[in-house]
């Protein structure tokens, strides 16, 4: 029974964490006037899964994601969600442009942000130049794919471990 908890933690390693990534707005800023969200998510690559977190006091600013009209004129344009927490953990689902708001009048201030989410690189097309922040060079697509076969091979290994046991 204990080769058979060895097989799962080596298959789980060969898997690796698919964890999305949480991106704080602003980073050891926050969600505050007067500081450039452009330049912060000039830096950051967002993919589909990936959470945008907005991090600010309570009562004084909020968010909305607004639509390319609402974010630069700073209005309520195609409003598509608002957060109030002062801790907002919003959902990345689908690759497109994102755009949000303060929408307590300080947007004019600087408090808006427009980010850009790519497809999930794992089930990104073999276009790998498609994709900020890669190379696309073909020892990365080769790795990438070497790491799925891995895998593949890794669960096959664990379901027939698990069919033996259960025959046992």
């Amino acid at each position: 029974m204990s080769w058979l908890l060895a097989v799962a933690v080596l298959a789980g390693f060969a898997v690796g964490p698919a964890a999305a990534t949480d991106h704080i707005v602003g980073a050891n800023h926050g969600w505050n006037p007067n500081i450039n969200y452009s330049l912060w998510s000039g830096n950051q690559t967002f993919y589909v899964g990936d959470l945008i977190s907005f991090r600010y006091q309570k009562g004084t600013h909020n968010v909305f994601e607004v639509n390319e009209t609402g974010y630069d004129n700073c209005t309520m344009a195609g409003v598509a969600g608002n957060w109030t927490s002062g801790k907002d953990f919003i959902p990345l689902p689908e690759a497109r442009r994102y755009y949000f708001i303060c929408g307590n009048g300080f947007c004019l201030q600087g408090m808006k942000v427009a980010i850009t989410v790519h497809p999930s690189p794992h089930n990104a097309s073999s276009e790998g130049s498609g994709r900020r922040g890669s190379t696309g060079s073909a020892g990365e697509e080769a790795a990438a794919a070497e790491l799925g076969t891995k895998s593949a091979a890794w669960l096959g290994a664990l379901a027939v471990a698990a069919a033996a046991v259960a025959f046992c």
